[in-house]
């Protein structure tokens, strides 16, 4: 008879070494299993251009990652993970060549927005500035297990991020402040209308004035790398090129944890009506570009942010949006949520040479080819960009879903945004990691508190694993 493990992950990116990690830490015995050939998920770096170009196929930038109370307990600096910072976190630039910025100085970025929303700004995140550690990890874990333990300030913060973005927008003046925010909240990929997004724009400005939105020195792969390397010291083990179709191709486990889309699940476990109501959402046409410069931004500001956010205006920005979620075609004027790697690690890239990182967003399985309207959108602020083109690496949704297969349709979240499922990730439940088997759970950002290289969905589900199994003889 094969030795029972304790637990067995299918999935070994970020949620899913974590979930892990956390398991082995407790004294169980943990075993991962990966189909593609190297750890990481959404969490990669591949040379996907040309030779030195390292370029990072989903996550770049990682807000949530470096205050991620998940990480922040683990020792990954010790294995080689390195947090790197740009001078500003994120600027969004106009069309009269000025922007506005995310910096880590609640100051300096109030006054980028206008003397008419500076005080604005100031009072908005006065309530929740330098209670990070005590908000994000009463924000990052399911509310109902636990007493906060900062309730007042949970109560306040859910008051203000429960309605839609567009409700917060109505306490700026002018259009730069509700851009910006805008912007912020465009990162889950779904309208402005859509409930608890002032939320999840204001987490985003609160961990940049926090602990920054860094990238992982070398690419998002070292983050995975991390957690691999610690989880391995721990007694774990990991197998990449495991493709797994049936739950009895698994070694005898007390728990198996997927860190797959919940359809995978199901079908891999046997149940086929788990996650019937589950809906996937907008998609993502992603491009690389290996650069023979920086990118020529017409506003200064923006030569020196990490990460950097296209829309002229909240109109613009709204229309993208809703045009991703509510129709089959794309948005003429996308919105890009874009990065600038090298400028903060040079060593990505051969000397004088720059990776850069944008995405719009599409429909949900759409198959066109959005490379032009992406480029038009970066050419207005930055003229001359496209000289500096030395190749790029193209990624619509279905090639999105095939490198991934957790991005269905290329919903690189993992989950639409809408309805309860904005909060209730995957289904209304006590404990949302579990399943219609006593023995399988879900650990991906199909889970509270969503998308993210953060972990949290696998710290998350990870407790409510030991819990059972401390439990059950």
């Amino acid at each position: 008879m094969p030795s029972m493990r304790d637990a067995v992950v299918v999935g070994a990116g970020p949620n899913g070494l974590t979930a892990a990690v956390e398991l082995a830490r407790r004294g169980f015995t943990v075993e991962v299993f990966e189909a593609k050939d190297t750890v990481g998920g959404g969490a990669r770096t591949e040379e996907l251009t040309l030779p030195g170009f390292r370029h990072d196929p989903c996550s770049a930038v990682h807000p949530l990652g470096v205050g991620s109370p998940a990480f922040r307990a683990m020792p990954l600096e010790r294995y080689g993970l390195t947090w790197l910072h740009p001078e500003l976190a994120m600027a969004q630039p106009f069309t009269d060549g000025t922007a506005a910025v995310l910096a880590h100085s609640v100051g300096e970025t109030a006054a980028s927005l206008g003397p008419r929303d500076a005080g604005t700004y100031r009072r908005l995140l006065a309530p929740y500035t330098g209670r990070w550690d005590t908000l994000a990890a009463d924000f990052l874990t399911v509310p109902w297990d636990g007493f906060p333990r900062d309730p007042v300030t949970l109560a306040r913060f859910g008051a203000v991020g429960l309605p839609p973005v567009s409700w917060l927008l109505r306490r700026f003046r002018d259009d730069r402040a509700r851009a910006l925010f805008a912007g912020l909240a465009a990162h889950v990929m779904a309208p402005l209308s859509t409930p608890a997004t002032s939320g999840l724009a204001l987490v985003f400005a609160l961990a940049a004035h926090e602990h920054g939105w860094p990238l992982a020195r070398g690419g998002s792969q070292a983050i995975s790398d991390a957690l691999t390397a610690y989880l391995r010291d721990l007694g774990g083990a990991v197998h990449t090129g495991v493709e797994v179709k049936r739950l009895d191709e698994l070694p005898p486990a007390r728990a198996y944890v997927f860190d797959t889309a919940p359809l995978a699940l199901a079908r891999i476990a046997g149940l086929s009506d788990a996650f019937s109501r589950f809906r996937h959402g907008a998609a993502a046409f992603k491009i690389d570009y290996a650069l023979d410069g920086p990118v020529p931004w017409t506003a200064p500001e923006v030569r020196r942010a990490g990460t950097v956010h296209l829309g002229a205006n909240t109109a613009e920005i709204s229309a993208a949006l809703t045009a991703a979620s509510g129709s089959r075609h794309a948005p003429e004027v996308p919105f890009l949520i874009t990065a600038q790697p090298t400028l903060t690690d040079p060593g990505r890239a051969p000397d004088g040479k720059h990776v850069y990182w944008a995405y719009g967003h599409v429909p949900g399985g759409w198959d066109g080819d959005l490379t032009d309207a992406i480029e038009r959108q970066i050419e207005r602020f930055a003229p001359g960009f496209r000289d500096l083109v030395l190749a790029r690496a193209v990624a619509g949704p279905p090639q999105l879903a095939a490198r991934n297969p957790n991005y269905v349709g290329g919903d690189i979240a993992c989950g639409a945004f809408t309805g309860l499922q904005t909060v209730l990730r995957p289904r209304l439940a006590r404990v949302p990691y579990a399943t219609g088997h006593p023995a399988v759970y879900l650990c991906s950002a199909a889970t509270w508190p969503g998308p993210g290289v953060h972990g949290m969905s696998g710290h998350n589900a990870a407790k409510a694993i030991w819990r059972r199994l401390r439990a059950t003889p």
